[in-house]
Formats: C-alpha cells, sequence, structure tokens
C-alpha cells in the first residue's frame, strides 16, 4: 500500500438542470469517477463533490412554460441526474445543488471580499431588453440575421453557419426567442469583476503546469488579447441570489456555479464528523483539490475561478483537468441518427460497466475528443473483457470445483510469472494517476493476453483426463485465478460492479492493489457464476431505436385530424392553420450529396442530404422526374424537423420538398439558385 498518504477533494463540473444526461456527460463524470476510486484503492483519502448547477434565465423561463416554480423544476431534474449517474455507478460522496444555503453563503462572501479589496467596478450598460415580457435578453436569447455572412436565425453572440462572434446589437432583424418582440435597448448598471487584477498571478499559475498544454496555450492567447472586466451582475427577473449590496441584481450563474463545489462540500462536512472545510478550502491548505471539466469551459474554470479564489483568500485547485466531446459512430451526436442517447436510454438496454471500460479504453490526459463507434464498442467490450478477462476465470474455475472442492493449491508452481504481474502494477498506476486510462487498458490487456497463453499452453483440459496428474492440473487453474485476481485488480477502479461480483467468487473481503500483494494459496473459493454477457447488435439497434423514438415523441403531436373544406375548384383542401403552426416547422435549403435507387421501391429514391452542420438520410417519391446521377450536388428544400419515420427500407430523417403536377413534373432548386446549403428558409 502506498506510504504517502493523500488527501484529496475532487470534482467534476456541475450538470445544468434544466435537461437529462446524455452519454456525452457521462465522458467527464466517468473519467472523474475512475480516478477517484483509484486513488482509493491506493489507500488515500478522496472525496468526490458535485451538484447540479441551479440557477439562470433558462431554467426561470422553463418553469414559467411548465407552470411551476424553478424550485420544483430543480428538484425533478437532480433527481433524474442522480438516477442516471447510479446507474452507472458514479460514486458521489455528496451531489447538492448550488440553490442551497451553503452557496448562497459562499457566493456572497466572496463576493464582499473581492469588493473590499477593490476588486469589483460597477458602470452603465446598454443591453437588449424585451419590452413585451420586460427583461433584459441574455444573448442566447436573441435571434436574427449573422452581420457577417447573412445567415438567418442565428443566435446574438455567435453565427453557427460561418463561426462569427458578435454583439446582439450587431444582429440584423434582432428578435426576442422568448417573445418574438424586437429588442429595444436600455441602460443598466452592472457589477464587474476585474479579471485583469490577477494577470501575473495567473501566468504564474498556469506556468506550474496547473492545465494541460492545449489548454495554457489558449490562455496565452486570452491574455495576448487582454483580460477584460467580466460581468458578474443581472438584471430582475432571474432565478439566483440576490447581491448583497445591490437590490434588484443578481449574480451571474457562472459566478455561484464554480462555487458549489465549495458549498457542496461545505454541506458534507456538516455532516461528516472529521471532515473540515478549511482543511481543504484554506489558504495554506495541504490537501489537493482537481477539477474535471469540459474543454468548452475552461475559460470559467482557469481565469474566472481560480481569480476569485485568490481575491477571496481561498486556495487555488492542485489541476484543472479538460477532456474532450463526444462523437458517436465518427459524427455529432444526432437526434435523428438515434445516436444522442441519453443516459437512461442506454440503461435500459446495456450493462453501464460495458461503456465504463469503453470511456476508459479511449480516453487520455489530453484534450482530443472521442469516438464511440457502436462496431467498435461491441467488438472491444466482447473481445477484451469477455473474450479474455472473464474467460482466463471460466477456463479454471470449473476444474476448481469439480476435482478440489473449490480450493485453490497450497503453492504456486509458476511464482515468476505471478510476479511479473504484480511488478506491472505500478506502470498501470501511474498511467490511472496521469489520467492515460487508455494506456492503462492496454496494459492490462496485455497481461490477459499472457494469462490465456499460460493456460493455452499448459492445456488444463488435456490435463485432466490423464492419470496421476491431478496436482499439475491444480496448480494450472490456481495460477490462472490468481493471475485474474490481479487483474481484476487492476481494474476495479473501471468495473466496481463487476469486482464486487469477483470478490464474491473469490470469497475475500475486498480486491487490493498492494506493490507485494500476495497470492491465495490453499484459500476455498465460491461457486463461479458468469460475470459479463457479450454485447448483442439487438441491444445497439434498440439503443438506437429507442433514442429515435425519445425525438419523435418530442414533436408536436396533432390529436385530431384535420377538418376538410371546399376549395375554390370543388376540391376538398385542409382547413387553415395559424402562423404559429407554421412557424414550426424547419425548412431548411439542403445539398443532396448521394442519390440511389431503393431495392423493392417503385417510386422511392434515397439521399443523403447536407445540412450543412449534419447529414440525413430522406427517402424521397421522386424517381419517376430524376435519375439518381442527376440529383448530386442539386440543391433543394426539406423540412428539418419533421419526426424521423421508420420505413421498411430504413429511416426516413425529414422531407424532402418538390412541386409539380407528379410523374417527370417534379421540381427541386438546381445548383444556380443562389442557395447555400443549411440555410433556413424563412
Amino acid at each position: 500500500m502506498t506510504q504517502n498518504l493523500r488527501k484529496i477533494l475532487v470534482t467534476s463540473a456541475l450538470p445544468y438542470a434544466n435537461g437529462p444526461i446524455h452519454l456525452g456527460h457521462l465522458v467527464e463524470y466517468i473519467q472523474t469517477d475512475i480516478w477517484v476510486r483509484f486513488q482509493r484503492l491506493r489507500g488515500h483519502s478522496c472525496t468526490y463533490v458535485c451538484a447540479d448547477d441551479a440557477h439562470g434565465t433558462p431554467i426561470m423561463l422553463r418553469a414559467q412554460g411548465e407552470g411551476i416554480e424553478p424550485e420544483e423544476l430543480i428538484a425533478r431534474i437532480s433527481a433524474e441526474h442522480q438516477a442516471d449517474f447510479q446507474g452507472f455507478d458514479i460514486g458521489f460522496d455528496n451531489y447538492y445543488s448550488t440553490h442551497s444555503d451553503e452557496n448562497q453563503h459562499f457566493a456572497s462572501l466572496v463576493y464582499i471580499r473581492l469588493r473590499d479589496a477593490g476588486h469589483i467596478a460597477k458602470r452603465t450598460i446598454t443591453q437588449a431588453y424585451d419590452p413585451e415580457k420586460e427583461m433584459f435578453l441574455p444573448d442566447r436569447f436573441i435571434r436574427g440575421c449573422c452581420p457577417k455572412c447573412g445567415a438567418e436565425d442565428q443566435y446574438g453572440d455567435s453565427c453557427e453557419m460561418c463561426g462569427a462572434t458578435y454583439n446582439p446589437t450587431d444582429l440584423v432583424n434582432p428578435v426576442s426567442a422568448i417573445s418574438g418582440a424586437t429588442p429595444i435597448e436600455k441602460d443598466s448598471e452592472h457589477y464587474f469583476f476585474k479579471l485583469g487584477d490577477f494577470e501575473q498571478m495567473l501566468k504564474g499559475w498556469i506556468s506550474e503546469s496547473k492545465v494541460q498544454n492545449g489548454i495554457a496555450s489558449k490562455l496565452n492567447e486570452w491574455f495576448e488579447s487582454g483580460l477584460n472586466d467580466w460581468d458578474i451582475s443581472r438584471d430582475a427577473p432571474y432565478f439566483g441570489f440576490e447581491i448583497p449590496d445591490a437590490p434588484g441584481k443578481y449574480f451571474y450563474v457562472w459566478l455561484d456555479a464554480p462555487i458549489g463545489y465549495m458549498a457542496s462540500f461545505q454541506n458534507l462536512c456538516d455532516r461528516t464528523e472529521g471532515l473540515e472545510f478549511d482543511d481543504y478550502w484554506g489558504a495554506d491548505s495541504s490537501a489537493e483539490v482537481y477539477h474535471f471539466i469540459g474543454k468548452d469551459i475552461a475559460y470559467f474554470h482557469t481565469l474566472f475561478w481560480p481569480a476569485m479564489l485568490e481575491g477571496a483568500g481561498f486556495r487555488k485547485p492542485n489541476g484543472v483537468y479538460c477532456h474532450g466531446f463526444l462523437t458517436v459512430n465518427g459524427q455529432k451526436m444526432s437526434k435523428s441518427r438515434g445516436t444522442f442517447v441519453m443516459a437512461s436510454t442506454y440503461l435500459k438496454h446495456l450493462n453501464p460497466e460495458y461503456l465504463r471500460y469503453y470511456f476508459a479504453a479511449k480516453l487520455g490526459n489530453g484534450i482530443d475528443d472521442l469516438d464511440l463507434n457502436f462496431d467498435d464498442f461491441m467488438q472491444r467490450v466482447n473481445s477484451d473483457l469477455v473474450g479474455k478477462v472473464v474467460n482466463i476465470a471460466s477456463r479454471c474455475a470449473g476444474f476448481i470445483k469439480k476435482r478440489f472442492d473449490n480450493k485453490l493449491a497450497p503453492a504456486l508452481s509458476e511464482a515468476d510469472l505471478y510476479q511479473d504481474f504484480v511488478k506491472v502494477g505500478e506502470t498501470i498506476a501511474n498511467h490511472y494517476e496521469q489520467r492515460e486510462f487508455g494506456h492503462a487498458m492496454r496494459a492490462i490487456m496485455a497481461l490477459a493476453d499472457r494469462a490465456n497463453q499460460y493456460i493455452d499452453e499448459q492445456k488444463p483440459w488435456v490435463i485432466a483426463k490423464e492419470e496421476g496428474k491431478d496436482q499439475e492440473l491444480h496448480d494450472i487453474c490456481s495460477m490462472g485465478i490468481n493471475l485474474f485476481r490481479l487483474l481484476m485488480s487492476y481494474l476495479k477502479p473501471v468495473l466496481p460492479v463487476m469486482a464486487e461480483e469477483v470478490e464474491r467468487f473469490l470469497n475475500i473481503e475486498a480486491l487490493e492493489w498492494q506493490g507485494d500483494i500476495k497470492p491465495l494459496l490453499n484459500h476455498t473459493v465460491n461457486k463461479f457464476k458468469p460475470l459479463m454477457q457479450r454485447v448483442e447488435q439487438s441491444s445497439i439497434d434498440a439503443i438506437t431505436a429507442d433514442s429515435t423514438q425519445t425525438l419523435s415523441e418530442a414533436q408536436p403531436k396533432t390529436t385530431k385530424k384535420p377538418q376538410k373544406v371546399k376549395g375554390g375548384n370543388g376540391d376538398e383542401i385542409a382547413a387553415t392553420i395559424e402562423f404559429d403552426d407554421f412557424a414550426k416547422v424547419d425548412l431548411r435549403i439542403v445539398e443532396i450529396v448521394k442519390a440511389e435507387h431503393v431495392e423493392g421501391a417503385d417510386k422511392l429514391l434515397r439521399l443523403e442530404l447536407d445540412l450543412g452542420d449534419d447529414k440525413r438520410q430522406v427517402f424521397a417519391g421522386i424517381k419517376s422526374a430524376y435519375p439518381p446521377e442527376e440529383l448530386v450536388g442539386r440543391l433543394t428544400v426539406m423540412v428539418a424537423n419533421l419526426a424521423p419515420r421508420k420505413m421498411r427500407f430504413g429511416v426516413s430523417e425529414g422531407m424532402v420538398l418538390a412541386a409539380g403536377p407528379g410523374g417527370e413534373d417534379i421540381f427541386i432548386l438546381s445548383p444556380d439558385s443562389g442557395a447555400q446549403a443549411g440555410m433556413r428558409v424563412k
């Protein structure tokens, strides 16, 4: 066991209390949980806290839309989040909320200390204001035409089409995303944190390798462009904490969100004897504090957060560890393709430890994105966990039970092989410590290959049939069980539930990770039971289908059949609809990048459409008008938010619009129409 025991506090970024946990979120929580479990397995005191990020305009507006108070909404979301985390065996010591007395106390304390030290400034700014809702609008609640590329329906701070950033006042024809009203400009006094006061401190902190190289490079770019004051206030109405000396002004959610780490820990200290807040957060603390976050929020955690802590007299983190984003099958997660998978959807169909292992096998200590390829996922889990690790125990346990009454041999005949496995443990431990989980998994699987090779060479199934070789059989199978035990010790941070099952099988209190771990000799084990089942393609298909169905269920549904009225020529036509109904239709100009015949279909072509930021598959009944090869490169209009429809040829992820009387006379846009793929049709 490690001699120099450490006191460590670990946090993950706080999930926003406005929606469910999905697989992209789980990259972070699984990564953090593995690291925490490793530290504990090595004998260190490691505490893991988190909370829901429960403040802000989106939560306030969603609660209003549901006709409930924000407190009711965040309580419901918190329960859902905690159920998902529990399902994936994320072992928080405390899971709390930023909407708490502790968080209000620390947010006010940090602010007052910064104010009294001269790090808070006040000045009047001009903001967009919704005259109908009578509220100032956050940038993301203003939509309009991009001032750089002309793309319509863009956010107030950045364009999804060209990537430009700008001020909301730069938008062309801006509208409030809340009411649809045209925003007006209105002055308001705001409070600013003077980040520039801490520039030299931050440069020194970063140079001490508190952040990864990729993040440090980005921070240096921000230093070069100058550190701006940070607006930490918002105007009423706002769901959050009121600023102590400013009635009607509230702390911006990003001020009190990271302070939620401190609040959650304080809440745990209040309930845990011997756990003291100042031992971890005091300016002179010798404990270690680490934050695991996504690279998209590095700015807040590596500039604002350490500066706030420094200015308020608290300690700064020992490290801020960022990870990349998750793609699925090589692309951004997509609801229409069924790859935007919620945690609860996955749990309906697959063992959560499959995903824990797969993420571990893909994770390094950098900020590169990682891809969940379902084919690779299935092959890797089946090959590594079932075909290699579990296979070692299943090949040996039967002989131990039938021939030796579940009792292991009194000595190991291959002591050198066992010691080789023990020695590699320190290399694996170093990989875990450095968050190089992928390297750790490869090292463990290399040992699993050696163990299986040993069993293959010794052929216990052959020896079992030979007279007078019981001792040899006993030695071989006992060695196999002991090697399996070491492998499961190394995998325990990743597979905690399977590790508990192995402990029951081995009849031991807990798997340990010691530098001189002794083998189990003359020891009675219990009956072996299957530890892990193979991943089947049907389970993957079910997840995709369920995820697509979730999208379909989220679309507006019509409960009544449309009434028919008579047109001018006497034909029946559908009754008129309101403009708000039509406004729900998302029409996009898209490029046809692939077109092909559909076997067994008389009228359909299968089209692959490029929306600019996504690709979709659509089955269109235009075969009579166009040979497939003539469609490639053309532009057309599609309904982008139509619920996917499962057909016998596949899933159609939208609808292509065309005009004409039918037959050969069906027309779509041509390449010289002046449109661009991805543009919305208004």
